[in-house]
């Protein structure tokens, strides 16, 4: 079955504001771009997909993107994750994917092992719909559909059970599939400190995103809080 990944990437001034109050800017800013390059080698690992279409109007993301294979697309608007997934989903479409697996640009820890037993039979038996959530339950940091279209990507709080929702009333088969590589996203400081909890196990994974975490550390000027 002829997959694509889809990661919109927005713009990497406007990346992760909600770590602004404990992060320095130069430091979110890094993270940005470390985070977005670690997910991209991790979907041209997975062998399960084709292609990575990147969604962003981040001239720097779009370069990274370029470079490792993926497609790029404009997202002049940058009107949201929502809407870059579904300039997405409608490029896939017409380049004849059946189905798509919308990421985040966050989740630097991605498994591509993980993702290729995640894809292994989805959408065989009919259009099936699988949310990735978040480390809290409630938001979706991956969504996997079956066809491209069978349900429209609504991001944001309390996004999981909205997309259980929305495959509920398309009349689509709906998993909940909890990874704990696309569980360690980064929103908040928090977030953050758990995930670099997280690498601490992970020895092979995120390897720009841990360099970047590594020399900050090094520097002295700036400690994440080591609660989660």
């Amino acid at each position: 079955m002829r997959t694509a990944a889809i990661l919109p990437v927005k713009s990497f001034d406007r990346a992760k504001q909600r770590l602004g109050a404990g992060v320095p800017d130069p430091l979110r800013l890094a993270l940005a771009r470390a985070m977005v390059a670690d997910v991209l080698a991790a979907l041209a690992r997975t062998d399960a997909i084709e292609l990575t279409i990147v969604v962003t109007r981040e001239a720097q993301a779009a370069q990274t993107a370029a470079a490792s294979g993926a497609a790029v697309l404009a997202d002049p608007s940058e009107a949201g994750q929502s809407a870059a997934a579904g300039l997405g989903v409608r490029h896939a479409l017409r380049q004849g994917f059946e189905r798509v697996l919308l990421v985040p640009g966050d989740c630097p820890a991605l498994d591509p092992a993980e993702l290729d037993a995640l894809l292994a039979g989805h959408g065989e038996a009919g259009p099936e719909v699988a949310i990735l959530p978040d480390r809290h339950g409630t938001g979706t940091n991956g969504l996997l559909l079956a066809p491209p279209g069978a349900i429209a990507p609504s991001f944001g709080p309390g996004s999981c059970a909205r997309h259980r929702e929305l495959a509920r009333a398309a009349g689509v088969r709906c998993r909940v599939a909890a990874l704990r590589s696309t569980s360690l996203d980064v929103d908040t400081v928090e977030d953050l400190a758990a995930l670099r909890s997280a690498l601490s196990g992970l020895t092979a994974a995120a390897p720009n995103t841990r360099a970047v975490l590594a020399a900050q550390d090094a520097g002295g000027a700036f400690a994440i809080p080591s609660h989660a």
